[in-house]
């Protein structure tokens, strides 16, 4: 008797890899920032029309307001998340570069800091002359 065949279920996401909390919020920052662009002549009329206004903004922008909600309600979908989190991903090795750039950056500056003011070289920090927050 031959097994039927199964087909795998589909994932909810094209990126299933875990991400940690802070990388989750890059991601949404990123989801937010695209949908924002794909509205953003709707939201310029919302906040022109709402400029200067405080209670009458409910009812006098009713209209843009609405038009603002439905182009974004529009483009929140979870292919628009999944496209954020595919941008994510493949500028993960910029942000690294970036990352160790800035830290090259920071040694370079503290050599040249300890060169202006004559202070001895550091080899590592926490050990006996580190910090110089330790007690005397």
């Amino acid at each position: 008797m031959a097994a039927p065949k199964t087909t795998p279920l589909p994932l909810p996401s094209r990126n299933p890899l875990p991400l940690s909390a802070g990388q989750e919020q890059q991601v949404r920052d990123l989801y937010y920032k695209r949908v924002r662009g794909y509205c953003a002549d709707e939201i310029r009329d919302f906040a022109s029309c709402a400029l200067n206004r405080t209670i009458s903004a409910t009812w006098a922008c009713r209209a843009p307001r609405l038009s603002m909600n439905k182009c974004m309600i529009g483009h929140a979908t979870q292919e628009e998340q999944d496209a954020a989190r595919e941008e994510w991903f493949a500028s993960r090795d910029k942000r690294i570069e970036e990352r160790e750039a800035k830290e090259r950056r920071k040694v370079e500056q503290e050599k040249f800091h300890r060169e202006w003011w004559g202070l001895p070289q550091v080899e590592g920090r926490g050990e006996e002359g580190g910090t110089g927050t330790e007690e005397r």
